[in-house]
């Protein structure tokens, strides 16, 4: 079985976590037995992404640049992906770049955020999720999502039950030594004590929210650190104040290093206003790390009752549950302890992959 996979976003400005994903996707697909035979599609590119975001497959791109092959697909609907990657049992576009269905087609919907929250895109990135979704609607025979959440955002929107699936993401499992995230965490230059925030900056993060509970707080000798990319609308590094020591911004860092910041953290703070599954919160709770974050959408659905849920639109609220792990280090290292277990249950590599073999086999008809 070929499957023609689209990776388009490892190229992206801020790959985010939809390029984590589909590169994870892929992973845990050659981590099988009998993997499928799969070929990248992407625009055309000089160059392959910059680590972490290069994709471990070949690629096939075809002879356009991102925003003509984009308007082309959406809009033309080609070309088609045999173009370059010759003849495919199935295609699955892992992210809202919807190419033609000239194979039996597989669209992942990671979330419609956009429609809980238009005020938060721009105006021609509501256009493009919009055309998006009404192609996923119209051509895709399977609906993928990374969560019940966004699964029912899609039957919300029209997409029929019987097309929709539930494939969740996984994490490697792979726990930081003590050492290893002590070395990172004085490299850095900071606090024994700190609160992680991961992700990239754009408001449905909720960073205001997080800030605004941060300074409730008002905790000296401990830190919040922001890890991430700068996103859309957003100043991150205009709002903080130069003369505030307890927030530290390090803005994007090596994967390793990341990891090694989630286990050295006394907790990750993800208050998400809305999430199509929330893979920091994930990567967290492998780590053993309590995890704080919102009480609506994918990032409970993770946590479960490991995490510690709140309502995102209440600074005091977050700041409280904070509080709790911070003065309680036994309470946080047994929520930290569950969740690694639940993370280790739940989001398994071998989940994600059989998931979507099934998908393909039957989108392939075997």
């Amino acid at each position: 079985m070929r499957v023609a996979i689209t990776l388009e976003q490892c190229w992206h400005r801020v790959p985010g976590g939809t390029a984590t994903a589909a590169l994870g996707c892929v992973e845990a697909l050659g981590r099988l037995q009998e993997p499928p035979e799969m070929v990248g599609i992407s625009a055309w590119h000089r160059n392959l992404p910059e680590e972490p975001f290069e994709p471990g497959i070949e690629v096939a791109g075809l002879r356009l640049p991102r925003v003509g092959l984009y308007w082309s697909w959406h809009e033309m609907r080609r070309p088609s992906v045999e173009r370059v990657a010759g003849p495919v049992s199935a295609i699955h576009a892992t992210g809202m770049a919807v190419p033609p269905r000239s194979a039996p087609l597989a669209v992942t919907v990671n979330d419609l955020a956009f429609l809980r929250h238009p005020d938060h895109f721009t105006p021609r990135g509501l256009r493009f999720f919009a055309r998006s979704l009404e192609l996923t609607r119209n051509d895709a025979d399977i609906v993928v999502c990374p969560s019940q959440h966004t699964a029912d955002d899609c039957l919300r929107v029209g997409i029929d039950a019987d097309r929709v699936r539930l494939v969740p993401y996984w994490s490697d499992d792979r726990l930081v030594l003590p050492d290893e995230a002590d070395e990172v965490r004085q490299r850095f230059g900071l606090a024994d004590q700190f609160v992680l925030w991961v992700g990239t900056a754009e408001p449905r993060k909720n960073l205001a929210g997080l800030l605004e509970a941060w300074q409730l707080l008002g905790r000296k000798g401990q830190q919040l650190v922001l890890v991430g990319p700068d996103g859309w609308k957003s100043n991150l590094g205009g709002a903080l104040a130069p003369s505030d020591q307890s927030i530290r911004l390090l803005w994007f860092v090596a994967e390793a290093d990341k990891r090694a910041l989630m286990q050295a953290a006394a907790a990750v703070c993800y208050p998400s206003l809305t999430e199509g599954f929330g893979l920091p919160v994930l990567e967290a709770m492998v780590q053993g790390t309590p995890v704080v974050t919102s009480v609506a959408g994918a990032t409970a659905e993770v946590a479960g009752s490991t995490g510690v849920l709140v309502d995102p639109t209440n600074p005091q609220e977050i700041a409280d549950a904070l509080t709790g792990l911070l003065n309680a280090p036994d309470d946080a290292a047994r929520l930290g302890k569950q969740g690694r277990e639940r993370a280790l249950a739940e989001f398994t590599w071998q989940r994600t992959a059989e998931g979507l073999m099934e998908i393909y086999r039957e989108l392939a008809g075997l």
